[in-house]
């Protein structure tokens, strides 16, 4: 698999997830996002560690990484060898999470198979483990938000975030046709995967719920995901825009 390719079953992967968001028609079909925001966790066979020999097979490199000890996150920036979107990779630390929830999602972890851990696309094939009960999704969401999340989607992409500049017309702009397509955007710089830095200007916008069949056979709706417009609220820069993206007091130095 090339990284074009990977990029392409990401992109897929997503859009079967929300099919809304494939329909806008706001910007050119064909337009690159600025990133794709993934979520996983420190898990032996899902974390960085165990991600990143084939993220770097692929010709992506870690170019900033950034500590958020009160959402229990580490993110990490991965930039491509040429054009096109970069990776904004947020591993959950499991061992932030209280005795209870911790052993509630390892335990549903460890139920997928061997086969599941193996191979570059395991971030673009689908949740590798069952679909929890309704209790447990319950319970990790009380506990995290982002544990439930992890429960019912697997490792995958949560949203994708375009540059407005890259698009040609303004946030506001494209805000006021997100709106009129259905979509309650929000500029709380702390809804979604992980806070926004103050030096853009950010909307995100939830995808509709969806409903999930449970392990025990009832469905509920849940929203997993969703879509991020971006602008540099500064002057333009040599730098990507994902790279003002997070606050500048989690960034860590890179050994």
């Amino acid at each position: 698999m090339q990284r074009a390719e990977f990029i392409q079953q990401l992109w897929l992967d997503f859009i079967h997830q929300h099919p809304e968001i494939a329909g806008l028609r706001l910007w050119p079909p064909g337009a690159s996002a600025e990133y794709l925001a993934l979520l996983t966790l420190n898990h032996h066979h899902h974390g960085m560690e165990a991600l990143l020999p084939s993220l770097e097979h692929f010709g992506f490199r870690i170019r900033h990484r950034h500590a958020m000890a009160d959402r229990g996150l580490l993110v990490n920036l991965l930039a491509p060898p040429r054009e096109g979107p970069w990776l904004a990779v947020a591993e959950l630390q499991i061992g932030t999470l209280a005795r209870r929830p911790r052993a509630l999602l390892e335990e549903l972890v460890e139920r997928a198979p061997d086969t599941a851990h193996r191979g570059p696309n395991r971030l673009c094939r689908g949740r590798p483990w069952p679909m929890p009960e309704w209790q447990r999704y319950q319970a990790l969401h009380q506990a995290h938000p982002l544990a439930a999340i992890l429960a019912i989607n697997g490792p995958r992409v949560h949203h994708v975030g375009y540059d407005c500049r890259h698009l040609g017309t303004p946030l506001d702009e494209l805000h006021r046709g997100m709106e009129e397509a259905g979509f309650a955007g929000t500029d709380d710089r702390h809804h979604g995967l992980f806070p926004i830095s103050p030096l853009v200007d950010y909307r995100f916008y939830p995808s509709g719920s969806r409903s999930l069949p449970f392990a025990e056979g009832d469905e509920h709706r849940v929203e997993t995901g969703g879509i991020a417009l971006v602008e540099k609220s500064v002057p333009p820069q040599q730098e990507r825009l994902v790279e003002f993206l997070l606050p500048q007091h989690t960034r860590c130095e890179l050994s």
